[in-house]
């Protein structure tokens, strides 16, 4: 046993089939297979597992999770487990009878995404006419009386309309609205060059948040740029400290993004139970805590607050895991991001590169 402190909350990753087909999508290149997804009864006892260990909060997401036939059930079993359930989704297929089944077996809350506050381009960086159907899906949630959070992922072709994109989360009645600067990871770091933002665009983003937190409407949350600020975020609050990821196929993993380290080995939830994955498996204890580090984060005055940084950041820009994020001024390999974020221009960016060709944007 290492002595971590007790995970609080729980990422359900239920599927990876999604109907959408954004660049910025945080899935990793290979998808999990349908025909691969845990059970029902598997997610029920990973519940009851997590509930045991501490956590009590989880996002039951993917992909798409409505895409689930079995997502009431597996709602269900999350909620007599007690552990506080969050339905992250797109919103396609999401009517007032499905939300009332979910809310029925025990839903407590909805995050709803939205690529723009404009039905064009939202559809564009979406990849399939959806603007529509996520405006919908807003009037169901927020009929029902639910906690609704909006999450937008921000970046060169969205970002000058942040205005906008604040305005709509008032309209839509969301208590809560995250805008989460892009991460460049999976699909993600494909398209970096379409969509890193300018930092003139990042300086007058962050003049809106503050002026618009002195309104009253929705809280605002603002997830840092990483390749702007010179100081790396802790990974998901430190690794193995206070969150869990369950794919698809159950492999555990203490973040989303680190599918892509190649030397991790992240066990199962089908080969071990969840106490033994947080408490003692050496994929959750490979980076926790400070001991593994090296170079400028060893002697560090901030290592016990960002934990030298995103991991797989590391990973996706210098191939070693281990190694001073690139996103800190410290690190020897600061250059890799400040010349990229120096070089980015203002303007639309260049074309997505999408996982797979999406259909026609049309006007309906």
């Amino acid at each position: 046993m290492t002595g971590a402190p007790a995970p609080w909350a729980l990422l359900a990753e239920l599927t990876h089939a999604c109907p959408l087909h954004c660049p910025y999508c945080s899935n990793p290149l290979e998808l999990v297979r349908r025909d691969a997804e845990l059970g029902t009864a598997d997610w029920a006892r990973v519940f009851a597992e997590a509930a045991g260990i501490g956590v009590v909060h989880a996002h039951l997401s993917g992909g798409e999770p409505l895409l689930r036939r079995d997502l009431p059930e597996i709602t269900r079993a999350a909620h007599r487990a007690g552990v506080h359930t969050q339905l992250v989704t797109s919103g396609l297929g999401l009517t007032a009878p499905r939300l009332d089944g979910l809310v029925r077996a025990g839903l407590d809350g909805v995050q709803l995404s939205v690529q723009d506050a404009r039905r064009v381009p939202s559809d564009l960086i979406a990849g399939r006419t959806s603007f529509r159907a996520k405006e919908r899906a807003a009037g169901v949630i927020a009929a029902a009386g639910l906690p609704f959070g909006l999450n937008v992922v921000l970046h060169r072709h969205n970002l000058d309309r942040l205005p906008e994109i604040l305005d709509l989360a008032a309209a839509w009645g969301a208590d809560r609205i995250e805008l989460a600067n892009t991460q460049f990871y999976g699909w993600a770091l494909r398209n970096r060059a379409a969509l890193l933002p300018a930092r003139d665009q990042l300086d007058r983003a962050r003049a809106v948040v503050a002026e618009r937190r002195k309104r009253p409407g929705p809280e605002i949350v603002w997830v840092l740029p990483d390749y702007y600020e010179g100081v790396p975020k802790p990974c998901m609050g430190g690794w193995g400290a206070r969150s869990i990821t369950v794919g698809p196929d159950g492999t555990a993993l203490p973040c989303p993004a680190a599918y892509a380290l190649p030397d991790l080995e992240p066990p199962n939830v089908r080969d071990h139970p969840l106490g033994w994955i947080w408490a003692d498996s050496p994929a959750f204890n490979a980076y926790r805590g400070t001991g593994w580090m090296t170079g400028p984060c060893r002697e560090c005055p901030r290592r016990d607050t960002d934990f030298g940084g995103c991991r797989c950041q590391a990973h996706a820009l210098t191939g070693d895991a281990a190694r001073t994020d690139p996103a800190c001024s410290l690190s020897p390999d600061h250059h890799l991001v400040r010349d990229l974020a120096d070089a980015a221009g203002d303007g639309p960016g260049g074309d997505f590169a999408y996982r797979r060709p999406p259909p026609a944007v049309t006007d309906s």
